[in-house]
């Protein structure tokens, strides 16, 4: 929740309400965001210097407060961003935070070195599911169409991420920041 404040309000002042809005939209289908869990974030970033709310007039009537980040904050998010949790790495939704904002840090060496660690992270053998001797078992092993739908999907998927992991990673190293590689749009 907090990297999502962080690189939401560097990239421009909001008020708590379409702080809100921008958040569910990268993260609420699997974790809606609650006013319980926001506001005592903002207050919490406010207390430790990272953020400011600055009242301004209200279209209507009330006046509206507007969040903005501070340099201690910008700061905060670079660090977020250069050196993640592994816990941010591993986490699909936490990953997916985190590639929202990759773009705040100015070196592509920087950014190359993020991707990396995620790209080691998939390259390593998983599954949902493992047999007696913790050996990652595949779809085909499954006479249960439902869970080999499921690997099936995440199989996919995972190969999906390495190839567009591996094609950023090297056009960052080339230094061609505009690379659009493995191109695409996500749609909802």
């Amino acid at each position: 929740m907090e990297l999502a404040i962080l690189g939401f309000l560097r990239d421009r002042p909001l008020h708590g309400y379409d702080l809100r809005r921008r958040i569910a939209a990268l993260m609420g289908h699997v974790r809606p965001v609650a006013d319980g869990t926001l506001y005592p974030a903002i207050k919490r970033m406010e207390a430790s210097g990272r953020l400011i709310r600055k009242d301004e007039p209200g279209i209507a009537a009330a006046p509206r407060r507007t969040l903005y980040l501070t340099p201690e904050g910008q700061a905060e998010l670079e660090r977020r961003l250069r050196d993640p949790d592994d816990l941010d790495i591993s986490d699909e939704n936490r990953w997916f935070v985190l590639l929202a904002f990759l773009r705040h840090l100015d070196k592509p060496g920087d950014q190359a070195a993020v991707l990396r660690r995620r790209l080691t992270f998939l390259e390593e053998p998983t599954s949902f599911f493992y047999d007696d001797g913790d050996r990652p078992m595949g779809a085909e092993e499954f006479g249960d169409p439902f869970r080999q739908g499921l690997l099936t999907i995440a199989h996919a998927t995972s190969q999906a991420e390495l190839a567009w992991l591996r094609a950023t990673i090297e056009a960052l190293e080339r230094g061609d920041t505009g690379a659009e590689a493995g191109g695409g749009t996500a749609t909802g």
